[in-house]
């Protein structure tokens, strides 16, 4: 009898390490694309277009991928409750509007590069967040990961305080460590809810709101004509949309869901690399040997969490195959 279960429990243990490996690559995907983000906003700035117009644009663009998405979502799932409208709303604002237009206003201010790597401390906020609110542990192998995470962004703030004016920095960084904390609140909140409504539904829903609540922003505070501007800035903005937010937006949702917040989080870190390489290539910012060593280090960071993750699959199978 042993013989015929053991079979089972070893597909078992090969689906969730596959499951892993799955959510991992998805979290990778979604931080290539959130890593182009500060790439596109830097290359539109030059034509003289202003954070909350760029975000309107990238916004609306998106517009009709997320409706259609979360049309069809309402048609096939569940009935949402009060409770859960209040908390989209709430999602909604915190996610891919606050964060956002907190990050494009701090990328006046500083490099590509730094304001990736500053707005890279939200997988430490996010897995704090859970800590202290929401009963989760926080292990030894993600503290040793996180402080050398935080190691590498304080070689490249160091970086960046040599080459510009610091008052510039220190405001930049400011407002893109606003952006991180806001976006660790969405990503601890957005667990549950991905959970109840499903990866794809939820993340389109609480772009619909982000997208209603940053085009009520736009219309408030500028006219209509904004909206005219120069065809290098909607090129900008469509590969925005659909690189920067349609495909890691759902890219992170669906990654969440198979290895949770904290973990989806920590493996997107690579992104302050994937920027800093791109900001040399596309916008010629200079790599030192500071921003190599705080990027080697941000590796590191990933290297063990990901260890972490896959000896966490493992457990699981043992521990189902015990209580089997």
């Amino acid at each position: 009898m042993a013989l015929l279960i053991a079979p089972g429990k070893n597909n078992l243990g090969m689906a969730l390490e596959k499951s892993n490996a799955y959510g991992a690559g998805l979290a990778l995907l979604a931080a290539l694309g959130f890593s182009l983000k500060a790439i596109f906003v830097k290359l539109a700035y030059p034509y003289g277009v202003d954070a909350i117009t760029l975000l309107a644009l990238r916004m609306g663009f998106s517009l009709p991928v997320f409706l259609w998405v979360g049309l069809a979502g309402q048609k096939a799932g569940a009935s949402l409750t009060r409770g859960d409208w209040g908390r989209l709303v709430a999602l909604g604002c915190l996610g891919y509007y606050g964060a956002s237009i907190l990050d494009f206003w701090g990328l006046e201010y500083i490099s590509a590069g730094l304001e990736r790597l500053i707005l890279f401390t939200y997988p430490t906020l996010t897995l704090l967040i859970g800590v202290l609110f929401q009963g989760k542990a926080f292990t030894r192998r993600q503290l040793v990961a996180v402080a050398l995470c935080y190691a590498g962004i304080g070689f490249a703030f160091i970086h960046d305080l040599g080459l510009g004016e610091a008052r510039n920095v220190w405001i930049g960084g400011a407002l893109v460590f606003g952006s991180s904390v806001s976006y660790a609140l969405y990503l601890s909140g957005s667990a549950p809810m991905i959970a109840r409504l499903g990866a794809m539904r939820f993340s389109a829903l609480a772009m619909l709101v982000s997208s209603a609540v940053t085009l009520g922003h736009f219309l408030a505070s500028h006219p209509i004509s904004a909206f005219v501007q120069p065809l290098p800035v909607y090129g900008w903005g469509l590969a925005m949309a659909v690189f920067a937010t349609i495909v890691p937006v759902f890219a992170q949702s669906a990654a969440i869901r198979r290895v949770g917040a904290g973990p989806a989080s920590l493996y997107g870190m690579v992104g302050p690399m994937l920027t800093i390489v791109f900001g040399w290539w596309l916008l010629n910012e200079h790599i030192s040997v500071a921003q190599m060593i705080g990027a080697a280090l941000v590796v590191a960071g990933i290297l063990i969490v990901s260890r972490g993750a896959k000896a966490s699959g493992l457990q699981a199978v043992e521990k189902r195959r015990e209580d089997g």
